[in-house]
């Protein structure tokens, strides 16, 4: 199963966890007051971006290892709903492959190569821990995989926040939509000790996941812009790096907001349980 599981890794840094940064205030089309700043206009937009009861966001551009890619995600706080579809448009990994976490359950499609392996079966079923045993003996570990797909990937926006050089850049057209720009740099290291100042555990995990993606690209520095709409929402993101397997320039643009989300587990006939002796997957 091995080649199974590693074909359904996407290497999208994002990007589920919680984003809760204090602040409050008016949208890009408004005067900011006196006593705001950039860092604080980013955090305000971050939080209320988190707070969305759903969210279907888009990603394009180019990872490390994984070349071009155009992925796109779909999530639904509570309960959690979430499926996100990656697609690699280069590279040894080329192809489209898909999660879902369904009531607790994470689910990925199989490649084309293991549907005969597992019976005809094009979906495999990691359960509902991080962690388990496979039925052949195999320890896994498939909490990266987790919280990439049932994450908000607006706590990437959150790192402008920390950025020492964060700034306003101006009004600009950004997804269709009038926003402001803000833009700045800040290195991993910097980043994960600002970490150190968050208590909520959840949102601390959550970014520490983002940070431990960068560093297994070899990226150490982040450029950074985030696009605020007039309702106060993160609109658009752009993350840019250098790391010693390639390139890092990725845009998350924000779609649909607070609109229904439904996803579906995949039919248990047709899903093959890692846990589980193939023979006794079906149903």
């Amino acid at each position: 199963m091995s080649l199974a599981v590693r074909a359904v890794l996407p290497a999208v840094v994002l990007p589920a966890a919680v984003l809760l940064l204090a602040g409050c205030g008016t949208g890009a089309g408004a005067e900011e007051s006196a006593g705001s700043s950039a860092a604080e206009a980013v955090a305000r937009a971050a939080e209320r971006t988190e707070g969305l009861t759903s969210l279907h966001y888009r990603v394009t551009g180019r990872f490390p290892e994984r070349g071009r890619i155009a992925d796109e995600g779909a999530v639904r706080r509570k309960p959690l709903q979430a499926r996100l579809t990656t697609v690699n448009l280069s590279g040894a990994e080329k192809g489209r492959t898909e999660l879902r976490l369904v009531g607790g359950v994470l689910y990925g499609s199989a490649p084309d190569d293991m549907v005969e392996k597992m019976g005809g079966r094009h979906w495999i079923s990691y359960g509902p821990n991080e962690k388990f045993t496979t039925d052949s003996g195999l320890r896994m570990d498939v909490g990266s995989l987790r919280d990439q797909v049932g994450r908000n990937p607006v706590r990437e926006a959150a790192f402008l926040a920390d950025a020492e050089d964060v700034r306003r850049v101006g009004a600009e057209k950004a997804g269709g939509a009038d926003t402001a720009h803000y833009a700045g740099t800040a290195t991993v290291d910097e980043l994960r000790a600002s970490l150190k100042g968050i208590k909520d555990k959840a949102v601390r995990e959550g970014r520490a996941n983002s940070l431990d993606q960068y560093e297994k690209a070899g990226v150490d520095e982040l450029t950074l812009d985030v696009w605020v709409d007039r309702d106060d929402h993160v609109k658009q993101l752009r993350t840019q790096g250098l790391g010693r397997h390639g390139a890092l320039d990725l845009t998350f643009t924000f779609l649909d907001q607070d609109k229904p989300v439904t996803v579906r587990a995949p039919h248990a006939g047709d899903t093959a349980d890692l846990r589980k002796p193939l023979e006794k997957s079906r149903s």
